[in-house]
C-alpha cells in the first residue's frame, strides 16, 4: 500500500536543552504565540477597517516553562544574560495507507530574556509548578532537519515555509 493519509497524532515525548547540550530538569512548555503587530487600514475605497500585519514585525514573544521543584537550572534561567534553548520533540505520525506508526523530530531553538519568575507553593508530597518566563526574541522551528521557521528580532529575520519575509526591508536597510 501507498502513503494516503498521514495522520499527526501528537507529541511522543521530548527533552529541553540549554546551550545545546546540557539536559534541563523535567518541565511542562507553553510555547509562543507568534503575533504580528498591525495597524488599522481605513478610508476611500475600504468597506471598513482592516488590521494589516507590518511584515517581520511581533509583539512580545515569550514562552514559559512550568518545572516540577525548584533547582539549580531553572532558577539559572532567571539571570539576566540571553538564554539559549533547544526544545527536541518526537512528533507521533499515523500513515493510514501503510497501517504504520512514524516519528517526525522536531526542533525548536529558542534565545530570550528573564521575564518572569514563580517560584510556586510549597506542599507535602506534590510538584512546587517553578515558572520562568523568557522573552523570546530568536526561534527556530525545524521539521526533520527541513527549516520551516525562522524568527530573529534583532537581525530582521522572518522566514516561514521558504519565504524571507525580511529579504525587501533588509536590502532597503543595505543589510
Amino acid at each position: 500500500m501507498s502513503t494516503v493519509n498521514l495522520i499527526q497524532d501528537k507529541s511522543i515525548t521530548y527533552e529541553v536543552f540549554k546551550d545545546g547540550d546540557r539536559k534541563l530538569g523535567t518541565t511542562e512548555i507553553a510555547l509562543p504565540s507568534l503575533e504580528p503587530k498591525t495597524s488599522t487600514l481605513s478610508g476611500a475605497g475600504i468597506g471598513g477597517e482592516i488590521e494589516m500585519p507590518t511584515p517581520g514585525q511581533l509583539g512580545s514573544t515569550e514562552v514559559e516553562l512550568t518545572w516540577r521543584t525548584i533547582t539549580g537550572n531553572n532558577t539559572e534561567l532567571m539571570g539576566m544574560d540571553a538564554q539559549d534553548l533547544e526544545l527536541r520533540n518526537a512528533n507521533e505520525t499515523y500513515d493510514a495507507g501503510t497501517g504504520k506508526i512514524g516519528v517526525d523530530a522536531i526542533k525548536i531553538n529558542l534565545r530570550g530574556f528573564f521575564k518572569k519568575g514563580d517560584l510556586g507553593s510549597l506542599k507535602p508530597s506534590d510538584h512546587t509548578d517553578t515558572k520562568t518566563t523568557l522573552e523570546v526574541i530568536y526561534i527556530k522551528v525545524s521539521i526533520n532537519g527541513e527549516r520551516k521557521i525562522e524568527i530573529d528580532k534583532l537581525n530582521y529575520i522572518h522566514y516561514v515555509d521558504g519565504k524571507a519575509y525580511m529579504a525587501a526591508v533588509r536590502s532597503a536597510l543595505g543589510l
